[in-house]
């Protein structure tokens, strides 16, 4: 039959239409097989396609959450960012705060930490004056006394002391004593008995002129007063009177006094009526009751002095002590002028400057009151 099909086809060309063929066993069981062998295949590669097409599914799922969660994290992370920033910025303005009021805290306490200072300088000078001045009156009362208690003894009714009744003295020297008038209080009532029988001398006044050059110097010291010496009124004065009068034959000790004069820190102390502390036995005594320490000559010293806070104390005779006190005196006055205190006239000022000088000039030359 196969023999005649092949014939068949060969003789009839196969156009138009199609020959149902019919194959054989051999080929039915291979086209079995092909066909179970394709289903297989098909099988397989649609499994794996499902679970290629579930892998995806699922790795894009868990991509978007992924997405989302990072997308919180970052939210909250950029959240947190925020108050910490703002909690910076709140601390940095505490702190500036904080370094401000310290600062402003700094300033007070050193302001009033100075003004405390001043204050207290200030009452230490005032203290000081005051004490310079009590014992400038405390010597000045202890002389007198002195004085007094010497008219007094060597006033007896066999031997009067003239001085002390001035109606025993002869009308020609019965005066006036010119110079210091301390003690006349005590008689007044007797000088004022004798007066009516005795005329007074005719008092001289002295005649005085203004040196132009001195108070051009003292005017042009007046507008700016200093105690610097380099002004011209200054340099004058030292040359011509605090230097020769604070001259003494103990040149170191002179330089000593000389620059505790200037500090304002010398103290003059009577010898016999100061009884000296405990803490200052042990300070050391230049010189002695009979020999002075400035001039180094055997001289009876009723006082001595001592520079600054040093505790040493140096015995001085009277003609040393006037030429000391002259040139305090004169340190002072100017002192006065510098603060402001003195209230007078320029031309009375100047002259009172004159004054002083002359008293240094007079002290220097030996000459001083009787009660030093």
């Amino acid at each position: 039959s196969q023999a005649n099909f092949e014939e068949d086809t060969q003789k009839q060309p196969a156009v138009g239409h199609w020959k149902t063929l019919m194959p054989s066993k051999g080929s039915k069981e291979e086209t079995e097989t092909g066909c179970q062998d394709a289903g297989g295949v098909d099988e397989t590669q649609s499994a794996e396609q499902l679970n290629v097409s579930r892998l995806r599914s699922s790795s894009v799922e868990i991509r978007e959450k992924g997405s989302e969660f990072l997308k919180e994290e970052l939210h909250k992370a950029q959240k947190e960012l925020k108050l910490k920033d703002k909690e910076c910025e709140r601390l940095s303005k505490v702190r500036e705060q904080l370094e401000q009021e310290l600062e402003e805290l700094t300033a007070s306490l050193f302001e009033e930490a100075h003004k405390m200072v001043r204050e207290a300088n200030t009452k230490q000078a005032a203290s000081e004056k005051q004490l310079r001045e009590a014992r400038g009156k405390i010597d000045m009362l202890q002389a007198e006394v002195t004085a007094l208690k010497t008219l007094v003894i060597t006033s007896t009714p066999s031997s009067p002391n003239r001085e002390l009744h001035p109606q025993l003295q002869s009308p020609s020297k019965a005066v006036f004593r010119k110079g210091h008038g301390r003690h006349k209080s005590t008689s007044s009532a007797m000088i004022s008995a004798a007066s009516q029988n005795v005329t007074p001398e005719p008092v001289s006044h002295e005649r005085k002129e203004v040196d132009p050059i001195l108070f051009a110097e003292f005017q042009a010291w007046k507008e700016s007063p200093t105690l610097d010496k380099s002004c011209s009124f200054l340099d004058r004065i030292y040359r011509e009177d605090v230097g020769p009068c604070l001259d003494f034959t103990k040149r170191e000790l002179s330089e000593l006094v000389r620059v505790a004069v200037e500090q304002n820190t010398l103290t003059i102390e009577p010898v016999a009526s100061q009884t000296l502390p405990v803490v200052k036995v042990s300070a050391e005594e230049c010189g002695g009751p009979k020999k002075c320490a400035l001039s180094g000559l055997p001289r009876t010293c009723k006082h001595r002095i001592m520079l600054g806070d040093s505790g040493n104390y140096y015995y001085i005779s009277p003609s040393c002590r006037a030429r000391i006190t002259a040139v305090c005196n004169f340190f002072t006055y100017i002192r006065y002028i510098q603060q402001g205190l003195v209230r007078q006239d320029v031309e009375l000022m100047y002259w009172e400057v004159m004054r002083l000088r002359r008293e240094m000039s007079l002290a220097k030359l030996g000459f001083y009151p009787n009660e030093v």
